[in-house]
């Protein structure tokens, strides 16, 4: 390779190496620093504007390599379902709770439970579906503060790019259960929301939970309805409830049946000289 177009050294833990300051027992890690380091800058040096060419070459490295490293680690984790929701909520939050029941009731399904691999209520999913001794993985981001990996994961990746973490959460993804949340997960969320609009995506059901915080979205999603921004057939492509029976039974009418999964008992080949981990899992009915 040119000695312009290579790329430099990792900055970032390697997928699986543990960098969490959480504990086991559920005790808050120290407060996530605030002093200005390089992380989270791959974004932000990608979209300032057009570079020279070979400039642009290495960019679209960096962005394959993040989606290598992300195949790498995912390709065995089985049908996923993932949860969205705050970095910021305690584990004193009925919402914690509330997501720890749910990521519980995912891996009992025989689905693995997704997160984006932080705190809040990230963790509580990944930790109840470890609880209940089902799959735990994360697709962490890149940031200067809140977004380590949390405790309780097999298997997480790390990954630079905003977009290439939002392509793997929906590639590995059969539902998406969204709890209270901020503009990240509100952009989670809506990218889920347009790509089965846009029939992007099928059969992939949307649960939303914690309805009394959602109350003025889904009004604001009932205006557009109203006033023809979108179709009413659109209002379908969510489903709110407070229960997590109410969800778990959605999620398999919209997202087992419909694609025929079944539970195995042997996976796929695996290539270590790749990478590739095996792990146990339920896969697609072939």
């Amino acid at each position: 390779m040119n000695p312009a177009t290579q790329l430099p050294p990792e900055t970032t833990p390697e997928a699986g190496e543990r960098t969490t300051t959480a504990t086991h027992d559920g005790a808050p890690g120290p407060e996530p620093s605030t002093v200005a380091c390089a992380c989270g800058e791959a974004d932000r040096r990608m979209l300032e504007g057009p570079r020279s060419r070979t400039g642009e070459f290495v960019q679209l490295l960096r962005v394959m390599r993040d989606f290598l490293r992300g195949f790498r680690v995912l390709h065995f984790v089985g049908p996923c379902v993932t949860v969205f929701g705050s970095a910021r909520t305690r584990e004193a939050d009925s919402n914690y709770h509330l997501a720890r029941q749910m990521g519980a009731a995912i891996a009992r399904l025989g689905f693995t439970v997704m997160t984006g691999g932080g705190p809040g209520i990230m963790e509580a999913a990944n930790r109840g579906a470890k609880d209940v001794g089902g799959r735990s993985v994360g697709c962490n981001i890149e940031l200067p503060f809140e977004q380590k990996p949390n405790a309780y994961l097999d298997r997480w990746v790390t990954l630079h790019y905003f977009f290439v973490r939002k392509t793997l959460l929906v590639k590995y993804s059969y539902a998406f259960v969204v709890l209270p949340g901020g503009a990240g997960t509100l952009d989670e969320l809506f990218e889920a929301l347009t790509l089965i609009q846009t029939g992007k995506i099928k059969n992939f059901p949307v649960v939303v939970m914690g309805t009394d915080y959602w109350r003025e979205l889904t009004g604001f999603i009932d205006k557009m309805v109203a006033t023809g921004m979108i179709s009413a057939s659109d209002l379908k492509l969510i489903y709110a409830t407070d229960s997590v029976e109410d969800a778990i039974a959605h999620i398999e009418t919209h997202a087992i049946k419909p694609f025929g999964l079944r539970r195995i008992t042997r996976g796929r080949r695996h290539f270590p000289w790749l990478g590739e981990r095996s792990l146990q899992s339920t896969t697609r009915a072939s």
